[in-house]
């Protein structure tokens, strides 16, 4: 079995609380109360303050290995990251999207430029009448 990471985090501000991670093999799904007995940030916070959002398994893999979740928009429910620079890995950065979906944006943009160049030229080669 494999189950997606839960992300608590507060419900005003974003900011993350806990992170069950991701887990396989012989494992079981928890509840909430579970988890609000074994992380202590949880423990020490009224239940209606905190939200939660539940990943499939491996959905951001490379920008958890890559980065730090830094907040969740509590809003939109989007995920923001913090990805150290090669300069100075310890300089604080402003929390962005996660790569993976910016690297997908950037496909598909690549993807309907080439659609467009290609029509350009062959409205450039096509014959005029």
């Amino acid at each position: 079995m494999q189950i997606g990471r839960k992300i608590y985090y507060d419900n005003r501000t974003g900011e993350v609380l806990a992170d069950t991670g991701q887990r396989s093999g012989s494992v079981r799904e928890t509840t909430r109360e579970e988890d609000f007995a074994t992380y202590l940030r949880l423990a020490e916070r009224t239940p209606e303050s905190v939200w939660v959002i539940q990943l499939e398994y491996d959905q951001y893999k490379q920008d958890f290995e890559e980065g730090v979740l830094e907040r969740i928009d509590p809003d939109t429910k989007e995920l923001f990251f913090n990805y150290a620079g090669p300069i100075d890995p310890e300089a604080p950065k402003e929390p962005r999207k996660p790569l993976s979906e910016e690297v997908d944006m950037l496909k598909q943009s690549d993807i309907e430029n080439k659609q467009a160049i290609a029509e350009l030229t062959m409205m450039i080669a096509a014959p005029m009448v």
